[in-house]
């Protein structure tokens, strides 16, 4: 996935946040966290249900798809609601309008996402064992793959890729807050 302008800015697409229903997008808090219309805190982390999902300029079918994601689980941070759609951002802050029905309250992250270059190998991070930097890795996994959480202390995350458990720097995920208590 790599960033595309969309047309509108986020200040434009926030003026569209209003009453929306309630849905499968996940109760996780950001900081400073507001209360969307769902119910549910603003900004919050939810996940992608389907491998193809539809970004779009605005909260409706009539506004034109910006982006296609092609892959099922990429966490997404929810910044407005209006209705049944989410305005969110990805990881590289394109913003745009996904239908709630295709988003999870799951948690995932990427896995430092940011030292991802194009036409570059990709860095190994360490998956460890318990919660220390001293601890030995369970598992060397790439920059950018997708990480299930399972819990977050504020300091380490408790974490599944593919089949290997263990414990990585919350600092070193997007999908998370910075401070972020998740059970």
């Amino acid at each position: 996935m790599r960033h595309r302008g969309y047309g509108l800015a986020i200040a434009l697409l926030a003026m569209w946040a209003g009453a929306a229903q309630a849905g499968g997008d996940g109760p996780a808090a950001g900081p400073a966290a507001m209360q969307g219309s769902s119910g549910l805190p603003l900004p919050r982390f939810v996940s992608l249900k389907a491998d193809r999902v539809n970004l779009r300029s605005g909260p409706g079918t009539d506004y034109p798809t910006a982006w296609v994601y092609r892959r099922a689980g990429l966490p997404l941070e929810v910044l407005g609601e209006f209705e049944a759609w989410r305005q969110v951002r990805d990881a590289e802050g394109a913003t745009g309008w996904i239908l709630q029905s295709l988003l999870s309250g799951r948690r995932t992250a990427l896995v430092t996402p940011w030292d991802v270059k194009s036409g570059e190998a990709a860095p190994q991070i360490p998956i460890r064992v318990s919660d220390s930097e001293s601890s030995r890795p369970v598992v060397m996994v790439e920059a950018g793959v997708i990480a299930n959480v399972h819990s977050c202390d504020s300091r380490w995350c408790r974490v599944t890729i593919d089949r290997y458990r263990g414990y990585v720097p919350q600092k070193q995920l997007w999908g998370v807050y910075e401070n972020e208590i998740v059970r």
